[in-house]
This record gives structure tokens, C-alpha cells and sequence, in this order.
């Protein structure tokens, strides 16, 4: 667990990837059931987990994705990519284009730097 309050809680994505899944606590089907309060939050840490990982991985781009079919929870996939990640410029569920070649600082390290930012904006 990376972050978590009464409104969200947000855990790292087993990837090579810098990967994150923030959900919502109460287990809203769809975004639109989510009270305000929830969607405020998940949206205000989905903006900040961003910034935190341009800042600090430096990626080629940032995807941001919500689709909840297997898991029918809201949730949102924040997801670092870089032109030599393996499915670059393909989405991450896709079909891998090539052996991905990342040398990435640690995610601990990330983790260290995005908490305060929630707990900044959150506490």
C-alpha cells in the first residue's frame, strides 16, 4: 500500500513500469456512482501521482486509464512510459513491440517521493 484515506487507497502495479492504481475505498461500480467528495480526491491524486512521476522518472509520456472490466471497482492505472518501454507507443495491454531496455530509479525511491505530496495536499 502506498497511500491510503477514507476516500482512496493506492498500490503499486507489479510492472517494470512505473505503475499505479489508485481505487476508490467504497466499492463504486462506475465513477458517476461516486459521491463528490470520492471523485474530488481520486481525481486530485491521479493529477498529483502524475506530476510526481514526470518529475521524477522524466517519461516520454503518461498514460492515465480507468476501465474496470475484470475488476469491476473504480479505479484509475497511472502508468509511466518511455519510447523504449516494451510496448511503446502500444498500450501497455497490448502486444509487446520489443525487449524493453529500462533503467529506472527504484520504485521505493518514487514511493518516498510522491507520499508527501498526497499527504501534503490530503492530511
Amino acid at each position: 500500500m502506498i497511500y491510503q484515506d477514507d476516500f482512496i487507497k493506492i498500490e503499486q502495479e507489479s510492472n517494470e513500469l512505473p505503475w499505479i492504481k489508485i481505487f476508490t475505498q467504497k466499492p463504486f461500480r462506475e465513477l458517476s456512482d461516486c459521491d463528490e467528495k470520492t471523485r474530488y480526491r481520486l481525481f486530485e491524486a491521479t493529477i498529483i501521482s502524475e506530476k510526481a512521476m514526470l518529475e521524477f522518472y522524466k517519461p516520454t509520456k503518461i498514460n492515465i486509464a480507468s476501465f474496470g472490466n475484470y475488476v469491476p471497482h473504480v479505479h484509475i492505472h497511472v502508468i509511466a512510459r518511455f519510447e523504449n518501454d516494451k510496448f511503446f507507443p502500444e498500450s501497455v495491454w497490448g502486444q509487446a513491440r520489443r525487449d524493453g531496455s529500462l533503467n529506472l530509479p527504484d520504485f521505493g525511491e518514487f514511493v518516498k517521493f510522491l507520499t508527501p505530496k498526497l499527504k501534503d495536499k490530503f492530511c
